[in-house]
């Protein structure tokens, strides 16, 4: 509802959405999983709820991630908002796969961290700091995001340049259906002695919990 509005598409109703929510997680009842989404767009005028389901499939416990060869264009009015035009993030997304991760990282010209393909990212630095980029870099304001701040106190924004990350001592990819998963290798660099470490516990726990 909130990316709506950022989106300019226009309020949504908050029942009407939990309804079509609800009818969605109803295939899943009988003790199956599937990852239901609920995206809007606006049809001959009027806003028309759009419901998918796609199959859970497997993932690691942990990832690989590659960086992505294109700079993050950046923030803009909606950046923080989760929208269809992902061009760019399908594309860096393939090649990380047909490399053998899982996810890539999108940095700035600058040369700072903004986000996964698809997750958002949290960064144990050297000196223990819990840290993740701030949305003025352009990150997906992520439900998960959200959720851990709202619940681990240490957590803060603050810039994080590609060079911090070949000595920081967990690199943690988030998002909603995921939870929190170690990122233990970047460009075949092992991060931390490739090992999930006590944030990534933590954090995927504080997601389990919500």
């Amino acid at each position: 509802m909130r990316d709506a509005l950022l989106l300019g598409l226009g309020r949504l109703d908050f029942e009407t959405c939990l309804h079509a929510l609800e009818e969605l997680g109803a295939a899943t009842r009988d003790g199956g999983t599937a990852i239901i989404r609920l995206a809007v767009e606006r049809h001959g005028g009027a806003l028309r709820l759009v419901p998918s389901q796609r199959a859970w499939g497997d993932d690691p416990p942990t990832w690989r991630a590659a960086i992505a060869k294109h700079a993050h264009p950046g923030a803009s009015v909606s950046s923080q908002a989760k929208s269809t035009a992902r061009a760019l993030y399908e594309k860096a997304l393939a090649a990380a796969q047909a490399a053998g991760a899982q996810d890539a990282l999108h940095f700035d010209r600058g040369g700072f961290l903004v986000e996964g393909a698809r997750t958002n990212v949290v960064v144990v630095r050297a000196d223990g700091a819990l840290v993740t980029p701030p949305l003025a870099r352009g990150c997906v304001a992520g439900i998960a995001r959200e959720v851990l701040f709202d619940v681990v106190p240490e957590l803060r924004e603050d810039d994080v340049a590609v060079g911090e990350l070949a000595i920081a001592r967990e690199l943690i990819a988030i998002n909603a259906v995921r939870g929190a998963r170690a990122i233990t290798h970047l460009d075949d660099a092992a991060i931390a002695g490739a090992e999930p470490g006590p944030w990534c516990a933590r954090l995927a726990l504080a997601l389990q919990d919500d």
